[in-house]
């Protein structure tokens, strides 16, 4: 049995005009209106019709190229029905529409033409966002004993997508969290942010020493970046409430404790991943409560009328209370504030919380290992 669905005559399926295709259609809207009756009140013969030519540009700007040609048609049938009104038709009336109706021919192409660009740029971004969301992953709410919570801020609308990274995983030397940030921007920045973190994904399970893991993530940079290119980073293990931190060229995390924050800088300065750095550990014993949080440069950058954004005064208002993730979301608020909306660089943000010792520490073990260690 066939079936058929009746439908309104006006659902068409066609989706609602956007805001901007409105305006446009409204400005041009308004202008046939006004030109239409400054002509009705003159009443002496068709002298402003020239001014209708403007409406399909008008339209033009905002609106797409079907609406353009609506409006065209519409302006070109008022002129020539004020012309022929016109007893002294005279060649300047034709002229008038003639020009109307080529007008509308060149404001269409426009329209077209921006519509395309305009439907590019969408698809791009999609697209950056797709490979955004592949490289980082959600965090938390919970890695381990952890509270952890991850955010992106990205400094553009557009296609430009940057380089920062962070992961955050449970292994079985603790709690391991990375940050780090790509030299340069776009899709090559992507690839490389993609490369350290699946190498650290893999060697954080594997080795003991974070001195090792860094060793190993400065050959996989090495390995894919010309000479001057890197990758700034900290890395952060917690194990048993002992909190330990390497840094190559990455501004230094905050520690937050009972209304304080601490800037925790390493013990020696190191180069980025990619220029062989050799770290040293700074080490932290945690106290229940305290929270610590990871960023990069874009966060110590941002700035407003010269003064940059300050980070250290305002953390533990803005982090210190709620959940890691409200903490962070207070963070982008008032950092977007701050700036106007109008960022320099794309920020990566990780937030902890140490809620104390575990009641049975049981260590995490990679999936691979579950069937050997069974048998």
């Amino acid at each position: 049995m066939l079936s058929f669905v009746r439908t309104h005559p006006f659902q068409s399926g066609r989706s609602p005009l956007s805001p901007g295709s409105r305006a446009g259609l409204g400005a041009a809207v308004v202008l046939l209106a006004i030109v239409s009756a400054v002509e009705l009140a003159d009443g002496r013969g068709a002298h402003y019709i020239a001014l209708m030519v403007a409406a399909p540009f008008l339209a033009a700007a905002l609106a797409s190229w079907r609406m353009v040609l609506g409006v065209g048609v519409a302006a070109t049938a008022i002129g020539a029905t004020f012309a022929i009104c016109d007893w002294s038709i005279s060649l300047v009336n034709g002229v008038n529409v003639a020009g109307i109706a080529l007008a509308t021919g060149i404001a269409a192409v426009v329209a077209s033409v921006r519509q395309r660009q305009a439907e590019e740029i969408a698809e791009l971004s999609k697209l950056a966002a797709v490979a955004q969301q592949a490289v980082l992953r959600q965090l938390g709410p919970q890695v381990g004993s952890l509270s952890v919570a991850g955010r992106y801020i990205s400094s553009t609308a557009t296609a430009e997508i940057g380089g920062d990274l962070y992961e955050a995983i449970d292994t079985p030397y603790g709690v391991r969290m990375i940050i780090g940030d790509v030299r340069g921007k776009g899709l090559e920045a992507v690839r490389l942010a993609s490369i350290v973190l699946g190498s650290y994904r893999h060697v954080a399970y594997e080795r003991a020493d974070l001195r090792a893991i860094v060793t190993d993530l400065d050959r996989a940079v090495a390995r894919s970046v010309g000479d001057e290119d890197f990758v700034t980073a900290a890395l952060v293990e917690e194990r048993g409430g002992t909190l330990t931190i390497v840094n190559c060229g990455h501004p230094p995390p905050l520690l937050l404790r009972r209304g304080a924050v601490i800037p925790l800088e390493p013990p020696a300065p190191a180069p980025p991943l990619g220029f062989m750095p050799v770290v040293r550990p700074r080490v932290e014993r945690l106290e229940p409560g305290d929270r610590l949080l990871l960023f990069t440069d874009g966060l110590g950058e941002a700035r407003r009328d010269g003064e940059f954004f300050p980070t250290a005064d305002r953390a533990w208002r803005l982090l210190g209370h709620g959940t890691v993730a409200d903490g962070l979301a207070s963070l982008e608020t008032a950092l977007v504030e701050w700036v106007h909306g109008r960022l320099d660089d794309d920020i990566a943000l990780v937030l902890m919380e140490y809620p104390g010792p575990r009641t049975a520490d049981t260590a995490a073990v990679p999936s691979w290992e579950v069937g050997a260690a069974e048998s």
